[in-house]
């Protein structure tokens, strides 16, 4: 069973490294890779594609989109990746605009890709289906702070002088998500974060909070200062700008 799953994981990094190939090599030249989705919306809300020029959807967008407009992105991994492979496979033999899933705002500034039949093969769309298919929650991971046990954040913040700053979230938490990957990835709020804040992340449906606190809404974010005492607890998605006040405000409750 051990020799099993390390194949399987040895052949899901194979490919994941080939799909990056593939996408280098065959899809790079019109798709860029990560653009911050703050980012993505200025160009296309205030500036009509004028900013950034972008001449496809960003690979971050694909990701996105795919798996959140493909099947069920709740029900079985496996399953919703064959779905999503199978769509981009069609979609790059037979481009059809009638069935591309960015939205309308966005396909505006963009022609018909051509097909690539012909071009690309069986094995280098499987390989790179699987690597659009991860590359949204890569990013986020990539560009996000890191976070830690509340036990450790604890100690850590005595030690430091610092704030934790819990996250609380579920995985199917569609506003936690939009945070995720429109807020948390932000420079600014990285910054801010590992200079004055330890972050601690806490799925409430599989992990109860620390300190008998206890919040149904998600995302939440509860500020604790080195005593464990609460200084502030915020529900709700927020953007770049409100949630950086947050932090300040948070940061002035400590003083």
């Amino acid at each position: 069973m051990r020799i099993a799953l390390a194949m399987l994981l040895y052949l899901n990094a194979l490919y994941a490294v080939e799909g990056k190939e593939v996408y280098e090599k065959k899809c790079a030249s019109c798709h860029q890779g990560y653009i911050p989705m703050s980012k993505l919306k200025e160009n296309f809300q205030d500036y009509n594609n004028t900013l950034l020029k972008l001449v496809a959807p960003t690979l971050n967008q694909l990701s996105y989109r795919l798996k959140k407009s493909i099947g069920d992105p709740k029900g079985d991994n496996e399953i919703h990746r064959m779905e999503v492979a199978a769509f981009i496979t069609e979609y790059v033999l037979h481009p059809d605009r009638q069935k591309s899933l960015c939205l309308d705002e966005v396909m505006q500034s963009f022609q018909t890709m051509p097909s690539l039949e012909g071009k690309v093969s069986e094995e280098e769309l499987e390989a790179v289906s699987t690597y659009i298919y991860d590359f949204d929650e890569k990013v986020v991971e990539e560009h996000s702070v890191a976070y830690e046990g509340f036990e450790k954040a604890l100690q850590k913040a005595k030690n430091e002088h610092k704030i934790i700053m819990l996250k609380v979230m579920t995985k199917d938490c569609y506003f936690c998500r939009k945070m995720e990957r429109e807020v948390m990835v932000e420079n600014e709020v990285v910054e801010m974060l590992e200079k004055d804040f330890i972050p601690v992340a806490i799925d409430i449906s599989t992990t109860e909070l620390p300190l008998g606190l206890n919040t149904e809404l998600t995302p939440s974010f509860i500020f604790i200062d080195e005593n464990a005492k609460v200084l502030l607890n915020i529900p709700g998605a927020w953007g770049k700008k409100d949630f950086l006040d947050i932090l300040r405000e948070a940061k002035m409750k400590q003083k």
